[in-house]
């Protein structure tokens, strides 16, 4: 059985990762300071501030990529209307339909993304603060 000074302190690096909503790259930053404060104390905090940090960098990626596609769809779109500018035919459409996947697809992905990435961590520090191993589903291992 942990102390609970490592739960609290493993909890805290999981919970940090709310970070991220306050400050640019936080989710990123502040479990990472967090870890590497902690991780020579014992080997619980150490994986526990490895899987934090691992989780906050794939899914920092995850939504980039998610967000860069996007800005290519609406650049495709800003094109498609000055095309149509271009060739005379002013009479184009702006409301949503015809958009498809483009914006409300993308825009949902984000959304049920972050809602992943929020339950996740609930779940991570729930089992850190209860002295249980977790490792987060779907990352990608930079930090091994």
């Amino acid at each position: 059985m942990r102390n609970n000074n490592e739960n609290t302190n493993a909890f805290l690096i999981h919970v940090s990762s709310f970070a991220g909503y306050l400050f640019p790259l936080g989710s990123i930053i502040t479990p990472l300071i967090l870890w590497q404060t902690q991780k020579e104390k014992s080997q619980f905090l150490d994986e526990h501030g490895k899987e934090a940090v691992n989780f906050n960098i794939s899914f920092s990626l995850y939504i980039f990529i998610l967000s860069a596609s996007f800005f290519t769809f609406f650049i495709r779109r800003i094109f498609n209307i000055l095309h149509r500018l271009d060739s005379g035919n002013f009479s184009y459409d702006f409301t949503f339909n015809g958009i498809g996947f483009d914006f409300l697809g993308i825009f949902s992905l984000v959304g049920l993304v972050s809602i992943i990435k929020i339950a996740l961590i609930i779940i991570a520090s729930t089992k850190a603060n209860n002295g249980e191993h977790y490792k987060y589903p779907f990352i990608i291992k930079f930090i091994k």
